[in-house]
């Protein structure tokens, strides 16, 4: 399908999400596939949308594992590029595990990028891993690209990447403020959480409680504070967290916080026996819990919406004792659908949510324009032309043949969504649409670019 790279050299859409609101307008491409100008609405456009359907900046998701090399078997560059593409993503930071080696030294960055030869099907950044052996060395993975550090704070799962404790999460930071780099921590005390086994999951989400994660945010703060440097929890899943973050912030800690579709959409309590699919740490909470992060998300205390997309083989996560189920949610294909289909159930409008999954993720990692890296997440003349045409009243039913995973599974199989996109456009060029086939060959443009 050689003429799908060409870009067209407008598009009109009678809403397009510029700066923070609709209005109607035209883009116009240049041939470098920048945005050459933002006019008003031409409908004699070369592409004109549709009035059911409104035209976005490409979705920055920031936290997403592909695992590749090593667990591509999970997921890897391919499938979950085009995944992401498929679901409004334009731009990705790969997380430095589960991978092999684990992305903790500059020569393991090397391999990583050696490995995405031909395969990014969007734009693609890298996060580093701050781990025992490394401390004193991060400015070298800064150095080599990566845009932050990822810690754990308790065990990560996997024995390759060990977690710090907190006299070392206050050297990582002492280190990281010297040249102003980010410390992103997963944030769970390892001495509050329970052993877990069984198939139920309010039992398995009251082995890690939410003292683990407010107490290790605490932590956090304390060392931010005390440091100067820059920390991100992610995947803030305790709503109890948040009045920490909330302090913090007023106190001119430098803190920022994202969190998940999965504990914004599901509950503890509506979650099945034995279903490893819903599985994750930190684990979904109750009903009571997830309104309060919605109260986050609209007060802006969280700044970011992400997928931590973190699949895994059938064999991992079927496993009916979730004590054993590998934890991990796949989801950066279904991010914004699900979020948009619960915020419409409380009556929050669509650009309420969208700076969460655009320029709140793209400020994190430095694609806001404030430095030397390209402009993410906006539509802006001299950005990218990375744009995404989203249909926010279209129902859908969820299936598995709808995912382009390596794995396809989902705590959404079955569910009933409202908004769909309709097409995914990357440096100008359609590079994804729904017409032409539901395997990544068949579908997309490989022309993503490693943005470091």
């Amino acid at each position: 399908m050689p003429d799908r790279l060409i870009p067209p050299a407008s598009i009109a859409a009678e809403r397009t999400y510029l700066d923070g609101s609709f209005r109607p307008a035209t883009v116009r491409i240049a041939t470098d596939g920048t945005v050459a100008a933002i006019d008003p609405f031409d409908p004699g456009a070369e592409v004109v949308l549709a009035s059911d359907a409104v035209l976005l900046p490409g979705l920055v998701d920031t936290h997403v594992h592909l695992n590749e090399p090593g667990r591509t078997a999970w997921e890897g560059f391919a499938t979950g590029t085009a995944a992401a593409l498929a679901g409004g993503v334009t731009t990705v930071c790969d997380m430095p595990l589960n991978s092999l080696p684990v992305t903790t030294t500059p020569r393991a960055l090397a391999v990583k990028r050696e490995a995405t030869g031909g395969q990014l099907a969007c734009d693609l950044a890298y996060w580093g891993g701050a781990v025992p052996e490394n401390l004193g060395s991060l400015a070298e993975l800064l150095d080599a690209g990566a845009v932050g550090v990822k810690c754990f704070m308790g065990p990560s799962g996997i024995d390759e990447f060990g977690h710090l404790d907190p006299a070392q999460i206050t050297a990582a930071m002492t280190e990281l403020a010297r040249v102003d780099g980010l410390l992103i921590a997963h944030a769970e005390l390892a001495h509050l959480l329970g052993e877990a086994s069984g198939p139920d999951y309010p039992a398995f989400a009251a082995s890690r409680p939410q003292r683990a994660e407010v107490e290790a945010i605490e932590i956090l703060v304390d060392a931010a504070r005390r440091t100067g440097a820059r920390v991100h929890v992610v995947h803030l899943a305790a709503a109890e967290a948040l009045d920490v973050v909330r302090r913090a912030k007023r106190a001119g800690v430098r803190i920022t916080a994202e969190t998940c579709p999965h504990y914004l959409s599901l509950c503890a309590e509506e979650i099945p026996p034995g279903q490893g699919r819903f599985k994750c740490c930190p684990p979904i909470r109750d009903a009571a819990n997830r309104d309060g992060l919605w109260e986050g998300v609209l007060d802006g205390t969280i700044d970011a919406i992400v997928s931590d997309h973190s699949p895994a083989t059938a064999e991992l996560k079927d496993n009916p004792d979730l004590g054993q189920a590998w934890g991990g949610i796949a989801g950066v294909q279904t991010g914004l659908s699900v979020v948009w289909t619960a915020a419409r159930d409380r009556g929050i409008g669509l650009e309420r949510i969208l700076p969460l999954f655009t320029t709140g993720p793209a400020a994190l990692v430095g694609l806001d324009g404030t430095g030397e890296l390209p402009v993410r997440g906006r539509i802006a003349v001299g950005a990218a032309a990375h744009m995404t045409v989203f249909s926010p009243g279209s129902p859908y039913t969820l299936r598995a043949a709808d995912l382009l995973y390596r794995n396809t599974i989902s705590p959404w199989l079955g569910s009933d969504l409202t908004g769909s996109f309709r097409a995914t456009y990357l440096y100008g060029a359609p590079a994804w649409d729904p017409a032409h086939g539901t395997g990544p060959a068949a579908v997309l443009t490989r022309t993503g670019k490693e943005l470091i």
